[in-house]
This record gives C-alpha cells, sequence and structure tokens, in this order.
C-alpha cells in the first residue's frame, strides 16, 4: 500500500508540474499578445542569395535578452528548418510550423551566440542569431545550422543586405583623419 501511495503522489507531482508550465507559457503568450502578426513572404522573393541554411529553429528572443522567449505568434516553438536569403529578406521555412519572414529592411544585424532560450552549444558560434524589428519590438531569432561553414559564407552575404547604420556623433569612428 505504501508503494501505491507513494507513485500516486509522485504521478500527481509531474503533473502538477506539467501544468504549471503549460499556465506559465499561456500567461507569457498572453503578455506578448501586442506583438504584432508577422510579415507573409512575398510569393515570388525571387532566387536565393546563398545556399539555404538547414538546422534547427531555436526560439526567437527580446534582442539582447537572450533568456525572455517570446511565445506569442508561434515564435517560442521550435522547429527543424530551412533558412533561406533572399534579396527582399530571410525565410525561416519551419516543418509544421508558421513560417518566419524577415524584410531587409526589418534585419538589423546577423552574428552568432553560443546559445538563445532553449539551447546553449557551448560555442562561440553555436548558434545563427538573427536580430531583427518587429514593429517596434527588436527580436533574436536563433538557429542551430548543420554547416558552420555555410554559415560563415551565408552570414556575409546577409549582411550586405543590411542598410548601412549611421556612426553617432562623437564617436572615435568618425574622428578617423583628424589630428
Amino acid at each position: 500500500m505504501d508503494r501505491t501511495l507513494l507513485t500516486l503522489l509522485l504521478i500527481l507531482i509531474v503533473l502538477l508540474a506539467f501544468w504549471g508550465l503549460l499556465v506559465g507559457w499561456r500567461h507569457r503568450a498572453r503578455r506578448q499578445a501586442d506583438l504584432p502578426a508577422l510579415p507573409v513572404a512575398p510569393a515570388d522573393p525571387g532566387g536565393d542569395l546563398a545556399e539555404p541554411l538547414t538546422g534547427l529553429y531555436v526560439s526567437t528572443t527580446k534582442a539582447g535578452s537572450w533568456q525572455d522567449r517570446v511565445v506569442a505568434r508561434g515564435l517560442g516553438r521550435r522547429a527543424t528548418a530551412t533558412a533561406h536569403l533572399y534579396a527582399v529578406g530571410v525565410l525561416i521555412d519551419r516543418v509544421g510550423e508558421t513560417p518566419i519572414f524577415i524584410p531587409v529592411g526589418d534585419l538589423e544585424a546577423v552574428g552568432t551566440a553560443p546559445g538563445i532560450a532553449g539551447k546553449v552549444m557551448g560555442m562561440p558560434d553555436g548558434i545563427l542569431v538573427l536580430t531583427w524589428n518587429l514593429g517596434g519590438t527588436r527580436l533574436d531569432s536563433g538557429l542551430r545550422v548543420d554547416d558552420l561553414e555555410a554559415q560563415l559564407e551565408w552570414m556575409g552575404r546577409s549582411r550586405r543586405l543590411i542598410p548601412a547604420q549611421p556612426i553617432p556623433a562623437g564617436t572615435n569612428d568618425d574622428m578617423e583623419g583628424t589630428a
């Protein structure tokens, strides 16, 4: 009888933990409900500017806060994905989930990080991170890419699409050539 009671207690604790996780996920989604709808990819985005990257879409977080996962609009669900680079933007085509299209005008930076919410690789270039703007909210979307060499080429080509940011006055960079 004691074993049966302990087993039932353990099952109850596990069920309560899962219920708590579900409630927390739904709470987070409600808090982020003001996030605008994702942009829709054009019907004909043109040809790929680089070889598409295959891998795992890990998550999207608030920019600069790698643990603040965004779950609204389906951005919090991990999925196998292919990242396409077009002249009009980036398309992250997720298996079984809504694709994420980032128009080139909203793409702010492309880089790497050792981790993002839901995945830590332990190497500096383990996660490809796309920083972009969705209706005034800066986001970081992370992918664990299968081929790191292809990732380097893809990053170089994608960075050429990002409009040059003006250098703020008073920085050392705008003082070149003066002395």
